[in-house]
């Protein structure tokens, strides 16, 4: 079986690089013959990382060849479909949807998270167009709500959860040694990992988060480790933190693979975060989390595992993020006993399976 995979690939973004990993995990667990294709901004560096058949995204001419004799085309995971980020983006995917329609390709929205979508050209797009795919799953009920506002009813459509949900624990060693290269002199005590990136209403929060891990190093002596997901953005982020911060801060600066961030989130106490997919890391991992939310996805999934930000970029505070912080390090809570967790990996790896009964013409859950 061949599939063609769609979304935000090859820019080292290392939410997106984990969703195509954990896409590719689940699917071959279900069928591990699968010839799988992405579609990458990056061809060779998606070929290395995920020892995949890639194509560059601009390149039309390659991904109609590849179209042609797929299966079935995967669009996700991410939010592909939104216009807050970029206008562009949404067009583009968009239109790669509507050329497997037009070849007379299966297509599948997978675990994406929908919305929002702005202005009335986009709007009756998006219901022309994914109006034809044949199955939607979506990663929470936000973006159920925007498929019904947007009337988009005709394919089969469940709400499932995000992609890397569904990725394996892995050991906490490779994770242990990239933190003694960095803290060769540390003696024990707590860790709690950051992961920032830039957005708008930054400077409000970048102020507020330095005086909490000031607080925090200095009041309860714990360990502060800036972790970048995006490479190398996320690094200058972190560093526009630690260096208004008056205590020590270690910013690893290295770009790393899929199974060293959850290796290293695992070997943190609890995880500050502002990215999405650093937080399910955690949840992954067994490690209590704080999101800060820039985007309704944040909330989305703290929701679905019955928590709530601690604030947004602009509103946010200090004594909100220490006590917080000081709370979940006291009191952990390891989602994995927990049923609202537990649930959602499970509905992850639907995803794949949802994907394998398409392509076979089987009847969907």
């Amino acid at each position: 079986m061949n599939i063609v995979v769609s979304g935000y690939y090859g820019s080292k973004n290392g939410g997106d690089e984990a969703m195509l990993a954990a896409m590719l995990e689940v699917l071959r667990e279900f069928d591990e013959s699968l010839n799988v294709t992405v579609i990458s901004m990056n061809p060779e560096y998606t070929k290395k990382r995920h020892r995949v058949d890639a194509v560059p995204w601009l390149d039309f001419f390659a991904i109609v060849g590849k179209i042609r004799k797929a299966d079935l085309l995967i669009s996700g995971g991410g939010s592909l479909l939104q216009n807050v980020t970029s206008r562009r983006s949404l067009y583009y995917y968009l239109a790669v949807i509507f050329l497997a329609e037009f070849l007379g390709c299966k297509v599948m929205l997978y675990a994406q998270g929908i919305g929002p979508i702005h202005g009335t050209i986009a709007e009756k797009l998006m219901k022309f167009i994914v109006n034809r795919t044949d199955l939607i799953t979506v990663r929470d009920k936000g973006s159920l709500k925007e498929l019904e506002r947007l009337k988009i009813t005709h394919p089969k459509i469940f709400c499932t959860a995000d992609p890397v949900l569904a990725i394996n624990p892995v050991s906490p060693e490779p994770g242990k040694r990239i933190l003694e290269k960095y803290l060769p002199e540390r003696s024990g005590g707590k860790i709690v990992g950051v992961s920032v990136r830039y957005w708008t209403g930054w400077e409000h929060c970048r102020k507020e988060l330095a005086t909490a891990l000031t607080r925090l190093a200095k009041e309860k002596i714990f360990t502060i480790v800036f972790l970048p997901m995006q490479f190398p953005e996320d690094i200058k982020a972190a560093k526009s933190v630690a260096e208004i911060m008056d205590a020590p801060a270690v910013v690893l600066e290295d770009e790393y693979r899929t199974e060293e961030i959850l290796s290293i989130v695992g070997n943190t106490d609890v995880l500050i975060s502002i990215r999405l997919h650093a937080l399910i890391f955690a949840g992954v991992s067994g490690v209590p989390s704080i999101g800060i939310s820039y985007d309704p996805k944040i909330e989305r999934f703290l929701d679905s595992i019955g928590e709530k930000p601690a604030g947004n970029l602009e509103e946010v505070t200090a004594e909100k993020i220490f006590s917080a912080a000081v709370e979940k390090i006291e009191r952990p809570k390891n989602l994995h006993d927990d049923s609202l967790f537990k649930n959602l990996r499970t509905l992850a790896r639907k995803n794949a399976e949802s994907a394998i009964e398409l392509i076979k013409g089987g009847g969907q859950h």
